[in-house]
C-alpha cells in the first residue's frame, strides 16, 4: 500500500501526485456540480442534462483524438496541457450566464479531460510494459478512488453552508486543484530525460510505420466487449441508489455501498490486476467479472422482494459482488488495452480505447434506468448483458493470443515492447 500512494520510480510518483490533485478536484466538483448548476446558475435540471449530454458526445471523439495527438506531440505534453486547460474550463463556469455558454464550456471540460486521460494511457504504455504496466495502471485507480473519497467529504461543507459563495468557492477549488495537478507533470521531462527520448523514438516510428486500430478488428472487438462491461459503473452511481428507493431498505444504505466499493477496490485492486499482462488471463478476468456482474444483477433484483433487513443483506451482498466484478473487470480490461495494442501506435490505439469507456459512460445511465423501470426483467436482461459481453471478451483473448478464427496477435516484439532510448535506464 506505501508503494502505491509514494511509489520509488519517479514517472510513478509525479503520476501519483497528478492523480491525487486531480482526484481531489473531481471528489469536489462531482458533489456540488449539480446544485451549483441548478440553484446557483439557475439552469434548469434538463437544460443541464442536456448540455452534460451534448459534450458527453464530444468526449467520445476527443478520446480517441487525444491519443492520435500523443503519438505525434509526446504523451507526457498532451497530458499536461490537457489537465491545465481542463482546471481553466472548470474556473470559466463560475462565469456562466446562461445555457449556451454553460454547454461551451462543459464540451471544453468533457474534450479535455478526454483528452488528459487518452494520453495518461498512452503514457502509461510506452514508459512501462508487461505486468508493471497493469500494476501501475491499478495503483493509479486505487489512488483515484480513495482521493476521489476525499474531496467528496471535503466538499460537504459547501453543501453544508448551502450558500451561492460556498458553492462558488467548492467550483474554484477544483479548478484550482486541477491547475495543482499540472505541477508535477510540467517538469517530467526534463527531471527524466529518457522519457522525452523514449517518446521521441517512438514518435519518429509512429509517423511512418504506424498503423491505425481503426483498422484492428481485433482491438475494436476487445473495446466493444470490455465498454459493455464498463457500463456497470452506471449502476453503482445511478441504478443502485434508484433501486434502493424502490425497496424497504432506508435510502442511508446507498452511502454504506458507495464506502464498500470504495474500501474494497482499495484493498483488493492492485492484488487482482496481477497476472492481466497476459492476454489469456486478462480475458478470463473479464469473463469472470461479468458473471460476478450478473450475480449481483440477480441480487439488486432479489432485494425488492425482501422486507427491510432482508434487503439490506441481499444489497451489501450485491454491492460485494459488483465490486469484485468492478475490479476484474477493470484489471482484465487493461490488460487487453495494454497488450493487444501496437505499440508503434500506442497513443491511438489507448485512444481508442477510451473511446470505449466513453460510449459506455454516455449509455451507462441508460442501462441503469431501465433495468429499474423494467424491475426483475430488466436486471435479468443486464445481466445476461454482462454475461455475453465477458464470454467475448474472453473469446477475443483467446482467439488473439492463438491466432485462431482469423484472429491473430503479432509477436510480441512488434506489439508491446517499448522503443528503447539509447544508452537510457528507465528508472531515475
Amino acid at each position: 500500500m506505501i508503494q502505491t500512494f509514494f511509489p520509488q520510480d519517479r514517472v510513478a510518483r509525479s503520476l501519483t501526485v497528478s492523480t491525487m490533485a486531480f482526484a481531489l478536484s473531481s471528489g469536489v466538483f462531482y458533489t456540488v456540480s449539480t446544485l451549483y448548476f441548478t440553484l446557483v446558475i439557475g439552469l434548469s435540471a434538463a437544460t443541464v442534462g442536456l448540455g452534460l449530454g451534448i459534450a458527453g458526445g464530444t468526449g467520445v471523439l476527443a478520446s480517441y483524438a487525444g491519443g492520435w495527438l500523443a503519438d505525434r506531440v509526446g504523451a507526457h505534453h498532451v497530458q499536461t496541457v490537457a489537465t491545465a486547460l481542463n482546471g481553466v474550463a472548470l474556473l470559466a463556469y463560475t462565469f456562466v450566464s446562461d445555457a449556451v455558454v454553460f454547454t461551451l464550456i462543459a464540451c471544453l471540460a468533457v474534450i479535455t479531460r478526454a483528452v488528459g486521460s487518452s494520453s495518461k494511457q498512452a503514457m502509461l504504455a510506452r514508459w512501462y510494459t508487461g505486468p508493471e504496466r497493469v500494476e501501475v495502471r491499478a495503483r493509479m485507480r486505487v489512488v483515484t478512488n480513495v482521493f476521489i473519497g476525499l474531496g467528496t467529504v471535503a466538499a460537504a461543507a459547501a453543501l453544508l453552508i448551502g450558500t451561492a459563495s460556498a458553492y462558488r468557492v467548492a467550483v474554484v477549488v477544483a479548478g484550482v486543484l486541477l491547475l495543482a495537478a499540472t505541477v508535477p507533470l510540467a517538469g517530467l521531462g526534463r527531471q527524466v530525460p529518457e522519457l522525452a527520448a523514449r517518446m521521441a523514438a517512438v514518435r519518429e516510428r509512429t509517423a511512418s510505420t504506424g498503423p491505425s486500430p481503426l483498422s484492428d478488428r481485433t482491438y475494436i472487438a476487445s473495446v466493444a466487449c470490455n465498454a459493455v462491461v464498463a457500463t456497470q459503473f452506471g449502476l453503482l452511481t445511478v441504478g443502485m441508489p434508484l433501486w434502493v428507493a424502490t425497496t424497504d431498505a432506508p435510502t442511508a444504505i446507498v452511502s454504506v455501498l458507495l464506502v464498500l466499493n470504495t474500501v474494497v477496490v482499495a484493498v483488493l485492486q492492485v492484488r487482482a490486476s496481477r497476472g492481466t499482462d497476459d492476454v489469456r488471463k486478462a480475458g478470463r478476468a473479464v469473463r469472470r467479472a461479468s458473471w460476478l456482474l450478473a450475480m449481483a444483477c440477480g441480487l439488486y433484483a432479489l432485494a425488492g422482494f425482501g422486507n427491510m433487513i432482508v434487503a439490506c443483506v441481499l444489497f451489501v451482498l450485491a454491492a460485494f459482488a459488483h465490486t469484485m466484478g468492478e475490479i476484474l473487470g477493470e484489471a482484465g480490461g487493461w490488460g487487453m488495452a495494454f497488450e493487444l495494442a501496437d505499440q508503434r501506435s500506442a497513443g491511438a490505439y489507448q485512444g481508442l480505447s477510451q473511446t470505449g469507456y466513453a460510449i459506455a459512460a454516455m449509455f451507462s445511465p441508460i442501462l441503469a434506468t431501465a433495468a429499474v423501470e423494467h424491475g426483475t426483467a430488466g436486471w435479468v436482461g443486464l445481466a445476461a448483458l454482462f454475461v455475453l459481453a465477458g464470454t467475448g471478451a474472453a473469446a477475443v483473448a483467446r482467439h488473439a493470443a492463438g491466432g485462431v478464427g482469423g484472429f491473430h496477435l503479432p509477436q510480441r516484439s512488434d506489439r508491446t515492447t517499448p522503443v528503447p532510448a539509447p544508452g537510457a535506464s528507465r528508472r531515475s
